[in-house]
This record gives C-alpha cells, sequence and structure tokens, in this order.
C-alpha cells in the first residue's frame, strides 16, 4: 500500500472559533475552506490538517506536530496569545509541550533533535 498523504482531522464544536485558534497556532489563515463546516491546512508535501465541525466528537483528538525548534515555536505561540503547557521530556531526545483548543484537542509539539 502506497500512502500519498497524511490527514489529522480535528472535529471541533464550531468551526468558525476554532479556525481563528488555528489560525493563531499555525501563525496563517487555512489553505483551503472547501465547505462552511471545514477548513485545511497543508503543513507539509504529504501532512494535511483539517478541522471539521462535528459537535458530536468534538474534543476527542490528539495532534503531534514536529517542530524543528520547540523553544522558538513556544515563543512564536506567546506572541499570538497561546500557551502551552510545561516543556518535558520524553526518551532521551525527546522534548514536548502540549495545548488544547478550545474544544479540548490536544496539539502536542515535538522537538526531537539528531544529537
Amino acid at each position: 500500500m502506497d500512502i500519498v498523504r497524511v490527514l489529522m482531522v480535528a472535529p471541533v464544536g464550531n468551526v468558525e472559533t476554532a479556525v481563528v485558534w488555528y489560525e493563531k497556532l499555525l501563525g496563517r489563515p487555512a489553505d483551503n475552506r472547501p465547505m462552511p463546516s471545514l477548513a485545511d491546512w497543508h503543513l507539509s508535501t504529504g501532512g494535511w490538517l483539517s478541522v471539521f465541525e462535528d459537535a458530536e466528537r468534538a474534543g476527542s483528538t490528539l495532534l503531534n506536530l514536529e517542530v524543528p525548534d520547540l523553544a522558538g515555536a513556544l515563543a512564536q505561540l506567546k506572541e499570538r496569545g497561546l500557551t502551552a503547557g510545561p516543556v518535558q521530556t520524553g526518551g532521551t531526545r525527546t522534548r514536548f509541550a502540549a495545548l488544547e483548543d478550545p474544544d479540548g484537542n490536544r496539539v502536542t509539539l515535538l522537538e526531537n533533535p539528531a544529537t
């Protein structure tokens, strides 16, 4: 099986409220709004994030986003009015910090330095 793209979907109670929050998180507007209840961000060649209005499932998602510089990413979030939890370590090299969108979907920023 060949995988062409990985799509993460965060169900939310109100897509417009979520879009404002995810614009702050990602530092830019959605790349596509194919329907009123959906917003897409193309994060990399093979990775997309969709925010989809689905009140029944809102708040049930865990999203992990790898960043090259966790401290820099956290500083950018702070400038945009978002605050992540404390930086934690996992294993011998991974550092991470998490925050939640307005519906409680957990977004974890991960840094896994090569050294």
